[in-house]
């Protein structure tokens, strides 16, 4: 049964199914990519992360026989889907690991659902709904009080304010992608095989800037290393961003991008069990406000509130 067939009674459960998946996989992979971080340069991690998720959605679509054939319009859009969502952002965020806690970037990245509003607004002329607005600011805010006590130790040292700066601009570059990923929507593209040429488009990219950056070519054949990787490239990239996509068409750019909001809480739950975190009344308090965000972002918009470029068409 496709996703257009669904009854629409199962259509809130197959969303919300989407949205809490997507929050569940990035929620761990703040973790994961420390694992990523030693002696291989991030730029060559990015590459091996996105060449191995082009392959295997690339199989997969194969197997399937999910159609491959873009036109040269469209190609153009993947390329830029794969430089905006799938190598420059994501190069920023394992520099900016080098030097900050995993907890800090996320809260940085947890920006994503301005910025998106912001360039929604400024270049598709979108309309965002005050509910949606008053929400992320409660989600925001909520944020800033479960991390208060990192934010507050924070050390500002010329590189942690270069690695606060690289995290801030990894979130406005993959808000562009945002935009992007609406605009493939609008032209009904396939999730898989649209992901599958963006990624491997992003893999190109990064291999590109890191021989020109002059970085020796190493693999850590470790089994913490692999592993990591492979996890970042099924489940944090070929699911996750299968599900993030298609949340993109289904509910919006606006509330899609509200996920990161709430993926920095997974991300604190994980490293309480794993790093040892302890939680605090700025932690239940912030945590009550995200859930309040929430419940306003997720209502029903008023009409025009989504980021739209065009009328849908369908093709063929």
């Amino acid at each position: 049964m496709t996703q257009s067939a669904l009854p629409h009674h199962s259509k809130p459960f197959f969303i919300s199914g989407l949205y809490l998946t997507t929050i569940a996989i990035w929620g761990s992979t703040w973790l994961t990519i420390k694992f990523q971080l030693g002696n291989v340069d991030p730029a060559f991690s990015v590459a091996y992360r996105f060449s191995l998720a082009a392959g295997m959605l690339f199989v997969f679509c194969l197997a399937t026989r999910r159609p491959l054939k873009f036109g040269w319009e469209d190609h153009f859009f993947l390329f830029l889907q794969g430089v905006f969502s799938f190598s420059i952002g994501y190069w920023f965020v394992y520099l900016a690991e080098l030097r900050l806690t995993s907890g800090l970037v996320a809260v940085i990245t947890s920006s994503l659902i301005f910025m998106t509003m912001f360039n929604g607004w400024l270049f598709m002329g979108s309309k965002v709904g005050r509910t949606v607005v008053f929400g992320a600011l409660l989600g925001m805010t909520g944020i800033f009080l479960v991390f208060w006590p990192e934010l507050s130790s924070f050390r500002h040292s010329h590189g942690d304010t270069v690695a606060v700066v690289l995290a801030f601009l990894s979130t406005l570059v993959y808000s562009f992608g945002n935009i992007i990923a609406v605009r493939n929507g609008n032209r009904r593209l396939p999730v898989m095989p649209t992901n599958a040429y963006s990624m491997a488009y992003g893999a190109a990219i990064m291999f590109v800037l890191a021989f020109a950056s002059g970085k020796p070519v190493r693999f850590n054949p470790s089994a913490a290393y692999v592993g990591s990787l492979l996890y970042l490239a099924a489940f944090g990239s070929v699911i996750a961003f299968y599900c993030y996509f298609t949340l993109i068409g289904k509910i919006g750019a606006n509330k899609a991008a509200y996920g990161p909001v709430i993926i920095p809480v997974v991300a604190l739950a994980v490293s309480s069990v794993f790093e040892g975190y302890r939680w605090s009344a700025f932690t239940f308090a912030g945590m009550a406000l995200l859930i309040v965000g929430n419940i306003f972002v997720m209502r029903k918009p008023a009409a025009g509130s989504q980021i739209k470029d065009r009328p849908r068409k369908r093709i063929g």
